[in-house]
């Protein structure tokens, strides 16, 4: 293999995926503030907030999920200069999101209900239940954003997404301190604090795009066209065909970790609090990984459009590259900083512990996890989604959630026998989605 002949393709990559790159540091980062704010409040204050955002992630990424499925459709048209069909798919999509989002959140508000029968404790479920309803009528406002932003990754647009994103997430932090800790005459409102600072940052990203998008002529442009073009049953179909896999793919792998939490939960708050700890970090990386997968989708899909075999396989080997080299690193990170990262969030000795040695696991899969992310990007670019839906529920659900199990509580490796089952199951679908992959690009153009 010669380096220097993926150089141009690394620039495009990185072109496209560093503005996705920041948007998504910026939320980690929130979630990150959140995590250590709370954690200062109280352990349980940590554990309630892991459980209900563990929860309340598989709801919302089912969200975003379907969202994702409008950047492929946009990317082939914009890739054939066809203006007017890119409107059609803005409009089209946004409606659908739309409704997706309410329905969403009248099903996910009904979890309350089985929140105490979880298996955790008492004092633990009391705490997590307002502050995930906060979360979920969230919800709204963060998929309105989502539809806008991957229409404007569909043309080739990330910065615009990333300066309200990070904007949103200054402002989010701001909140947390006033109304965590009760600052500025408001009172104390501890974890319910965190929540309502991400309601309001949610609430303001949909309505500064749109702000935006009225000022700049170059973006009237598509709005005017999805003014004028109707609703298309066809094209409504289409995205729900491609979009509704993608939500159930993201859904079934944040499951895995959701239903790993809630066993780290049976064995202890600590162990709980731990893991919320040591998956914060490692969502950063995967977040920094998920950008160069969004990347990953854009070219392929404008590759697509194109018929262009070649500049498809640069962009996809180009990004396996990068993420390979830098999720290795991340991985050597983990370890030798596995005793300093969680004294960032708590104080609470045996969290420190839990916390440290899950980050041990947690560097083994690493390349894996960077690997998946971007086959899969890959594949959602070729608008190929509902195989991969399948190999991620075989992955995530068949092979990663009954080894966590037996490890953890039939072989007694505790805590770290449910990460040792994330091992497993990103590695399953690494292989798989790679002979996926490599099947669908030997068909391609053919």
């Amino acid at each position: 293999m010669n380096i220097a002949e993926y150089i141009p393709a690394y620039r495009k990559n990185l072109t496209l995926a560093i503005p996705v790159i920041f948007s998504q540091i910026g939320q980690v980062t929130v979630n990150l503030a959140d995590n250590m704010m709370v954690g200062h409040v109280g352990t349980t204050e940590l554990a309630a907030a892991s459980f209900a955002i563990n929860l309340f992630h598989v709801g919302m990424l089912f969200g975003l999920g379907i969202t994702f499925g409008l950047t492929p459709l946009v990317g082939k048209s914009f890739s054939t200069k066809n203006q007017e069909n890119i409107g059609s798919w803005f409009k089209n999509g946004v409606l659908v999101y739309f409704i997706a989002s309410i329905v969403l959140c009248a099903a996910m508000s009904s979890v309350i209900l089985l929140m105490d029968r979880m298996g955790q404790s008492k004092e633990v479920v009391e705490m997590a239940i307002p502050y995930y309803l906060i979360q979920v009528s969230s919800l709204i406002p963060l998929m309105l954003f989502f539809s806008v932003k991957q229409f404007f990754e569909g043309i080739g647009n990330t910065k615009l997404a990333m300066t309200i994103t990070i904007a949103a997430n200054l402002i989010n932090i701001g909140l947390n301190y006033i109304l965590i800790y009760g600052k500025l005459g408001f009172p104390a409102f501890g974890l319910n604090g965190a929540g309502y600072a991400t309601l309001i940052s949610r609430l303001i990203m949909p309505v500064i795009f749109v702000f935006v998008i009225l000022r700049r002529q170059a973006f009237r442009i598509y709005l005017t066209e999805a003014i004028h073009s109707g609703f298309e049953r066809l094209k409504i179909r289409r995205i729900i065909s491609i979009g509704l896999p993608i939500g159930l793919q993201m859904v079934i792998e944040v499951l895995s970790f959701s239903l790993g939490a809630i066993m780290l939960g049976w064995i202890s708050k600590e162990s709980l609090a731990g893991h919320q700890i040591a998956i914060s970090m490692a969502s950063m990386t995967y977040m920094i990984s998920f950008g160069m997968a969004s990347a990953t989708t854009i070219r392929v899909s404008h590759a697509c459009g194109e018929h262009d075999r070649n500049e498809l396989k640069q962009a996809i080997f180009a990004s396996l590259h990068m993420v390979i080299a830098f999720m290795s690193l991340m991985g050597i990170l983990f370890v030798l900083l596995r005793n300093q990262l969680p004294v960032l969030f708590t104080s609470d000795p045996e969290v420190i512990k839990v916390a440290a040695g899950l980050l041990i696991v947690g560097a083994f899969f690493q390349i894996s996890d960077g690997i998946q992310v971007i086959l899969l990007g890959a594949l959602r670019g070729m608008a190929d989604v509902r195989i991969p839906m399948f190999i991620a529920f075989f992955s995530y659900i068949v092979v990663s959630l009954p080894i966590s199990y037996l490890l953890a509580f039939v072989f007694h490796f505790g805590y770290s026998g449910v990460w040792i089952g994330f091992v497993f199951g990103l590695s399953t679908a690494a292989v798989l989605f790679g002979l996926r992959l490599k099947n669908q690009v030997q068909k391609f153009g053919h």
